[in-house]
């Protein structure tokens, strides 16, 4: 198969993923809220929602976890449920102050699972878990976590320009887990690297190097930059020769991959080479991996060939920047 026919392979097999689906109900839900929320000064779109207190920002977020995964491992999907909401607000250049949670259990043992993971993540975070609700259900359990952080200055969804530079960071260490398409870089033999690791993204908002980004979710690195261009009302290309998954993971399941600890930034040139330097002292790795452009598409580049991978124009894709 020839360089573009593999792009065009890449594009259907991304534009026709679950993990894509799913980012694109919440158009329909977000459009419901839109001008709720505007009358609020408030945007949708971004990892928290920014809300003006003092003289910074209150950030609230929120976060469920799949069916599946409660199903098939209640104690990991309460650490991901703490472990989302904490990378959300630390991706808004924030930091977590206390979460709450909805728990769904159909026994105790199942509840004290997802407890018990909650509870993990808990500490090693040091973000307290201070009430919540729980309900008998029938069958399925479910978890879902909220968090409240604080700012002073934001990383935002809406303030990636034309020539930015697209840079994901994450962490060194890992392990593929395959059958969920879930990268878990928060070993826990690298605990002492876990909060310092995550303390840069307020720094790089309170050195006004990093004005836009995203924390990688349930979309993967193609699916989150996606989101972060649709809601600045840019295009974004990606850049497929330097994306260069861990030894193992294919290309495109890299593309769609959760990530324990990964964030993608737009960053101006002027500052691009001293916001890398900030990451990869602290033993990280960044790369710079795509550009924002004026035009409102998405592009998968290989070399000089390229295929459309999102016309945001013609079609929403999660419905940030309505």
């Amino acid at each position: 198969m020839d360089r573009i026919g593999e792009l065009e392979e890449l594009r259907n097999a991304l534009r026709g993923s679950s993990v894509y689906r799913n980012k694109q109900h919440i158009a329909s839900v977000s459009s419901l809220f839109a001008a709720f929320s505007a009358s609020f000064g408030i945007r949708n779109g971004d990892d928290a929602a920014v809300i003006p207190h003092g003289d910074g920002f209150l950030l609230l977020a929120a976060e469920g976890i799949t069916e599946a995964l409660v199903r098939r491992d209640p104690r990991l999907a309460g650490r991901c449920a703490v472990q989302a909401n904490i990378n959300d607000i630390y991706a808004m250049g924030g930091r977590p102050l206390a979460m709450v949670d909805v728990i769904g259990a159909p026994d105790d043992a199942t509840a004290a699972e997802i407890c018990r993971g909650m509870q993990e993540n808990a500490l090693r975070y040091n973000v307290p878990v201070v009430g919540g609700h729980v309900l008998r259900t029938e069958r399925e359990a479910s978890v879902a976590v909220a968090v409240l952080g604080r700012a002073q200055r934001c990383i935002t969804s809406f303030d990636a320009k034309p020539g930015d530079r697209l840079l994901f960071v994450r962490r060194r260490n890992g392990i593929w887990l395959s059958d969920m398409g879930f990268w878990n870089g928060t070993l826990p033999e690298d605990d002492e690297g876990l909060l310092p690791h995550l303390e840069l993204l307020p720094q790089c908002a309170q050195q006004g190097l990093v004005l836009s980004g995203k924390d990688v979710s349930m979309a993967g690195i193609s699916g989150t930059a996606l989101m972060l261009a649709e809601s600045s009302r840019v295009g974004v290309s990606l850049d497929l020769d330097r994306i260069m998954p861990p030894t193992g993971v294919p290309l495109a399941a890299w593309l769609m991959a959760f990530l324990s600890y990964g964030f993608l930034l737009a960053v101006h040139p002027s500052r691009q080479a001293q916001t890398m330097n900030l990451f990869l002292n602290a033993g990280l790795y960044v790369a710079e991996i795509g550009a924002f452009h004026l035009e409102r598409r998405a592009w998968l580049s290989r070399g000089s060939d390229s295929s459309v991978l999102w016309d945001f124009v013609q079609e929403p894709f999660a419905g940030g920047g309505a």
